[in-house]
Parts: C-alpha cells; sequence; structure tokens
C-alpha cells in the first residue's frame, strides 16, 4: 500500500488504539507514533445493555464494540476538524466491521485503505512490513 507523506495510520482491536503518522514518502514507509487520543467507548452500538445469552454479545464485547465505535467518532470529529487528510485504518476483523458503520462521508473520503489484522502490541516494524504488504 503507498502511503503518502503525513498519512495517518490508526492501529485498533476493541480495547487500544495507537496512532501513527507516515514521515516517509508514498514508496518509503516511516511510522512515528502519536499521542494518544481520547476515546469515548460508552457508546453501545447494539441498542444498549443486554443480559449476555446465546443471542446477546457478552458485556466485554459490547464494550469493544463501544470502543470500536469511539475510536469511529473521534477519527470522524479528526476529519472533520481538518487534523486528518490521509488515513489507513488496520484493526482486528470484527472491530473493522463495526467500526464502518460509523463512518462519516467525510471520512471515507479521505480513507486511504484498511487492513483487517490485528496489529496493536504489535512492533513499529511489524505494522510497517503488514503496510508495505498490503
Amino acid at each position: 500500500m503507498n502511503l503518502p507523506q503525513n498519512t495517518i495510520i490508526a492501529v485498533a482491536d476493541g480495547e487500544k488504539l495507537s496512532l501513527f503518522q507516515n514521515d516517509g514518502d508514498a514508496a518509503n514507509l516511516k511510522l512515528t507514533a502519536l499521542p494518544s487520543a481520547e476515546i469515548d467507548s460508552s457508546k453501545i452500538s447494539s441498542g444498549g445493555r443486554h443480559s449476555s445469552s446465546s443471542a446477546n454479545p457478552d458485556d466485554s464485547q459490547q464494550d469493544e464494540d463501544g470502543f470500536g465505535s469511539g475510536v469511529t467518532d473521534m477519527l470522524n470529529k479528526q476529519v472533520l476538524d481538518g487534523k486528518i487528510k490521509g488515513l489507513v485504518i488496520v484493526a482486528a476483523p470484527r472491530t473493522l466491521g463495526e467500526m464502518r458503520k460509523g463512518y462519516h462521508k467525510s471520512l471515507s473520503a479521505v480513507l486511504i485503505g484498511e487492513l483487517d489484522k490485528d496489529l496493536t502490541g504489535h512492533s513499529l516494524q511489524d505494522i510497517e512490513k503488514a503496510l508495505a504488504a498490503a
């Protein structure tokens, strides 16, 4: 995946978000970690809390879905504020699916790509390798 300079890379799962910026160019990735953003994970997209049963996700799954929605809200706000001009989202498959539900049309317009892999907790080199191979 070719990522222009200053592209923001959001790496998320259901509990953690890491933000990076490409300080290299499209051919040579050089990711730099950015400060953590405040995430409001109180939103539960499945319509509120339910008791756990085979038909309802358990509380930890709802918390993870809420975190994914919170990450999307934060990214939408940063795009709308003009702070993000190019974005790549790397997320665990379920989290990515949850995040997609909340993409603002402006976020979709600056979205360069998505990678459905859980790379949270991986080294910067692992993330760069996965992006280069995508």
